[in-house]
């Protein structure tokens, strides 16, 4: 009863959007300027919400893992997966800032992940996590894969020299990220033995139109090549999928649409990241990641 009803809300919730939606194009063009307050409304899907509430890609994964329903506003515990997911993001958040690149593949053609992360560009990206780990990356030398990265920032290795690389606390500081963005807030939680911060959500507009974003993209606006997607909503389902937060944006929908949803994705996972990075308007760095987390 309680999955019926969960769905059954999500059938209104898309309802009520797309009637909203269809008022929206309803008004004449004019009228929109009259209301200030709903400037912040006004952004499409592609360039996200205004510059207040503009996630970055972890921001994203970490808001879609996050338990609101119980108004507790954590990970779960047994989430081993969103830790690396994360470290992922963050590659390509960088690459899709032009921070970062592959190497060139030679003669011989390297493989994805064979291929070294160099670093492109410096300049600071005004996040820092993103630029605590792009100071990492160009100062190692020799550089280094996309899986070693990934393991490197995440804390995975056996290499007591390289331990430092790892990127402490990250659920937590995006968590204070997304509090200062309007999106959660800070609370005290008390679980039995010991008390725990959390961050329940405040704004929960800001996760719905990420939830409807993602439906969208496998539905409503699925396009059936990867290429003509854009790449950072790509990277999205990707690395949702890969930090076991993905179901989370689906479990609203009907059981057709459900089922519909997941086929598509599986469509994705099964793209050959190789052959796929090697076509036009592709960002190399981006497979590679997914080809770290699919092989």
């Amino acid at each position: 009863m309680t999955s019926l009803t969960q769905r059954s809300s999500g059938l209104v919730q898309r309802r009520t959007e797309a009637s909203r939606n269809a008022t929206e194009k309803d008004r004449p063009s004019g009228q929109e300027d009259h209301d200030p307050r709903r400037g912040d409304e006004q952004d499409d899907d592609d360039t996200g919400d205004s510059k207040e509430t503009r996630l970055t890609l972890m921001e994203e994964v970490l808001l879609l893992g996050l338990k609101d329903r119980e108004v507790t506003g954590y990970t779960s515990f047994w989430n081993d997966c969103i830790s690396s997911g994360l470290r992922g993001c963050m590659l390509i958040e960088l690459a899709l800032r032009g921070r970062l690149q592959l190497e060139a593949c030679g003669m011989r053609r390297k493989g994805l992940l064979a291929r070294k992360v160099i670093c492109k560009s410096d300049a600071p990206t005004g996040d820092v996590l993103l630029d605590e780990a792009l100071k990492h990356i160009k100062d190692t030398q020799p550089p280094e894969t996309v899986q070693s990265w990934i393991e490197l920032l995440s804390g995975e290795t056996w290499n007591p020299l390289k331990l430092h690389y790892q990127l402490r606390n990250v659920r937590e500081r995006l968590a204070k990220n997304l509090v200062e963005k309007g999106v959660l807030t800070t609370e005290k939680q008390n679980f039995l033995l010991f008390d725990m911060t959390t961050h329940p959500l405040t704004n929960n507009n800001i996760k719905q139109r990420l939830i409807k974003k993602v439906q969208e993209a496998v539905l409503d606006k699925w396009v059936n090549d990867p290429h003509r997607m854009d790449k950072r909503l790509l990277a999205l389902i990707f690395l949702a999928h890969s930090s076991d937060v993905l179901e989370n944006a689906f479990a609203p929908l009907l059981d057709d649409q459900y089922d519909l949803a997941m086929k598509r994705v599986r469509q994705l996972l099964e793209l050959e990241p190789e052959g796929e990075s090697m076509k036009a308007n592709t960002n190399e760095l981006l497979w590679a990641v997914v080809a770290a987390f699919t092989k």
